[in-house]
């Protein structure tokens, strides 16, 4: 497209020396008219035509061809004609580009081309006031296109920045989303966890113990069933709630969902634990006071847990103590055992050996309300799990 404005400006260049030609010197007394100077005016504003054909792939050379040419003009006294339109284009084109020295010197450049055209070629038989007049009206298409080019620019920019800012915005997005769906899957995977382990763990030392005692003690066989039966009621009670997550958008599906357990649920928890066989005692300090969900939540799987792991590492005569304090700001759980403890790598660095990931779950649910989890070898032999965990006022 440019290359073909760039033919039109030297059509009219010839076209406009062919005007002259058979115009009387009276009508315009700066015309060029002899052959040099015809030639010299069809070169310049040949030049002129390569301006307007390379002004978009080399802006900055074309502006300073074009200055260049009309300085050749000036001292040449070439009048100007048709061709130094393109003058006009180069500073639009330079003043939409992103070079600012460019810019600046094209708008220099707008300012001082109509004066120097003022100077040079002045119009005869004119006042003072017509000389200023005309050179008004001569500098403002120089001005305006400058003003228009960088209005291009700046709104090129404009939307630049909004396109950088929407595809900024999408990546944030995109990321809090996956953050938002892997914390989401980490809590599910605590509670799956949580629930597995403990009921499934009661229901086999259950079975187990039935399987021994079925032909000798008939009864005892039968109480182990029935702890089988609640406990598996009970998992699946868990599962249903859990599930319940994942289907938010299912109408009614709420009213199966059973409440979060808490501390009020631990003593129901301890004796479940004694029924499969562990002995436990269980203390409360402190004065009882009402708790965010959260910590409710998180102290219960972390008694959960903490006996569960009891049962699976302390040994067939191991037993238990559960501790919780209510002190100022915050609500202490201790679980305590006498059992031959755990090896190293089930408990450091946060458990993660392969056979288990109870203590991730414990660490991370302490980590989520800014308290402390202390898990280890105790002296003297066995196991403990302390967690601190601060309290909010609850709502």
């Amino acid at each position: 497209m440019d290359s073909f404005w760039a033919v039109c400006l030297v059509l009219m260049t010839g076209a406009w020396l062919i005007a002259v030609d058979t115009t009387s010197p009276e009508d315009t007394p700066h015309a060029p008219y002899s052959d040099g100077e015809k030639t010299i005016a069809l070169a310049i504003g040949i030049g002129y035509a390569v301006v307007v054909a390379f002004r978009r792939r080399f802006p900055e050379r074309m502006l300073l061809f074009a200055g260049a040419l009309g300085v050749v003009q000036v001292v040449l006294d070439s009048t100007p004609g048709p061709a130094n339109f393109a003058m006009l284009v180069v500073i639009f084109t330079v003043a939409a580009g992103d070079v600012p020295w460019a810019s600046r010197l094209a708008l220099v450049g707008a300012a001082v081309a109509p004066v120097v055209n003022q100077v040079r070629w002045p119009a005869s038989g004119e006042t003072v006031v017509e000389q200023t007049v005309g050179l008004a009206f001569l500098t403002v298409p120089f001005l305006l296109a400058w003003v228009l080019g960088d209005s291009l620019r700046t709104r090129r920019a404009y939307y630049a920045q909004l396109e950088e800012r929407a595809a900024r915005l999408e990546r944030e997005r995109e990321t809090q989303s996956r953050i938002a769906v892997a914390a989401e899957r980490a809590r599910i995977a605590r509670e799956l966890h949580d629930v597995v382990a403990h009921n499934v763990s009661v229901m086999v030392v259950q079975a187990d113990g039935a399987a021994y005692v079925l032909d000798s003690a008939p009864q005892q066989a039968k109480d182990a069933l029935t702890t089988i039966s609640g406990t598996g009621r009970q998992a699946l009670a868990e599962m249903r709630r859990l599930l319940g997550v994942l289907r938010t958008g299912d109408p009614g599906a709420g009213s199966e969902y059973v409440p979060q357990p808490g501390v009020e649920q631990l003593a129901e928890l301890i004796e479940q634990v004694r029924g499969a066989g562990l002995t436990v005692s269980f203390e409360v300090a402190g004065s009882p006071r009402e708790l965010p969900s959260s910590i409710e939540l998180a102290a219960y799987r972390i008694v959960q847990e903490a006996l569960t792991n009891t049962r699976k590492h302390g040994g067939p005569e191991a037993g238990a103590s559960v501790r919780l304090t209510y002190a100022d700001g915050e609500l202490q759980v201790l679980v305590e055992d006498d059992g031959r403890g755990s090896l190293p790598e089930l408990y450091e660095e946060g458990g993660a050996d392969g056979q288990g990931h109870g203590l991730i779950g414990m660490r991370e649910r302490v980590g989520m309300t800014g308290g402390e989890l202390d898990a280890g070898p105790r002296p003297g032999g066995g196991f403990r799990v302390r967690a601190v965990l601060p309290l909010k006022t609850a709502a």
